[in-house]
């Protein structure tokens, strides 16, 4: 059998985010600019071969805490793992029988790691997708993020949202409905996609020192949504709700409306969320030249959008002085 290769990008929430982890709205990209790569061939044993994320050298004792403090005890290693075992028991539930059939499987990732360009996820869905070619198993394409989710929060107790999952499967730019009614019917939300050319100009702006995972980041909310927090609730539905206003605009072709709504957005955020000054710095560099943003998920990385291109080398060129790195996302 030939050497199978697939891959899944980074992305970012445009909109609404992080209410899809809570019966919400959301609109999100994808972002080709940076992939996880997933390479499989036949061999006799099961082996996950080790990527060089999955550091076992280091160049001294501080070196190796740097690593910890920033990324935390586990690697890509552990989503490969949880990855087969989520989808052998997705099969086994079906009654699909795998063939006795063993694998040799590395990844590679250039998303950088916990800045909210859901690179975990990247790695699940780029696995998933080779693991299902290998043993010729079709998974319709709607249940592909709640299996993915699961590897994350079922396998590894990892909190998270759909979101993600979402736009790495369906890739482009999709308006997302979490309906709480409409999921428990169904199993999973409803995924519109939307034309890339109805958004503004987009940049996305991150620094990997920010790392943070986003099961640290969502920790305390979503003990306080289970709870049944007023401020934490009514949070979520507004940031439905400015996912809806979002994507009308889109749909009239007012892409500058949804500007004030992504400052919103981060801005309410704020009052549930602890946020770092430098998390904070990143959203102020942005609006201070002309720019409306926001984070592109958990924290680490904003997504802005700006009136037109004469105003780009401004805000390229703030963010850099300010050690950032920025970019236009690729998204088709």
């Amino acid at each position: 059998m030939p050497i199978i290769k697939k891959r899944a990008y980074a992305r970012a929430g445009l909109i609404g985010n992080p209410s899809d982890g809570y019966f919400g709205k959301t609109i999100s990209l994808i972002v080709k600019n940076m992939s996880a790569t997933v390479t499989l061939w036949e061999s006799p044993e099961l082996v996950l071969e080790n990527s060089e994320r999955d550091r076992t050298h280091f160049k001294n004792v501080e070196d190796l805490c740097d690593e910890v403090s920033r990324f935390g005890y586990y690697s890509g290693a552990r989503l490969m793992r949880a990855t087969v075992k989520r989808f052998a028991g997705h099969c086994a539930s079906r009654g699909v029988k795998l063939p006795a059939r063993n694998f040799t499987c590395r990844y590679n990732s250039n998303i950088p790691r916990h800045v909210g360009l859901a690179g975990s996820s990247a790695i699940i869905t780029a696995f998933l997708r080779a693991l299902c070619e290998f043993y010729q198993v079709e998974i319709p394409k709607v249940e592909q993020p709640n299996l993915i989710l699961a590897v994350e929060n079922k396998e590894l107790g990892i909190s998270a949202g759909l979101q993600d999952r979402v736009i790495q499967v369906y890739e482009g730019v999709v308006y997302m409905d979490f309906d709480r009614e409409y999921m428990a019917a169904t199993g999973h939300g409803r995924y519109e996609p939307l034309d890339p050319g109805l958004l503004p100009p987009l940049f996305i702006a991150y620094r990997t020192d920010l790392s943070e995972g986003s099961e640290v980041f969502h920790n305390n909310i979503r003990q306080r949504f289970n709870a049944g927090d007023p401020q934490v609730v009514e949070a979520m539905k507004q940031f439905a709700s400015f996912a809806a206003q979002a994507r009308q605009a889109l749909l009239e072709r007012r892409p500058f409306d949804i500007g004030p709504l992504m400052n919103a957005n981060f801005d309410l955020r704020a009052t549930i969320y602890d946020i770092s000054p430098k998390n904070r710095e990143m959203v102020r560099i942005g609006r201070e030249n002309g720019a409306w943003t926001k984070f592109s998920g958990s924290g680490g990385a904003v997504i802005g959008a700006y009136r037109d291109e004469a105003a780009y080398p401004r805000i390229e060129a703030a963010y850099t002085e300010a050690g950032f790195k920025i970019f236009k996302p690729r998204i088709v």
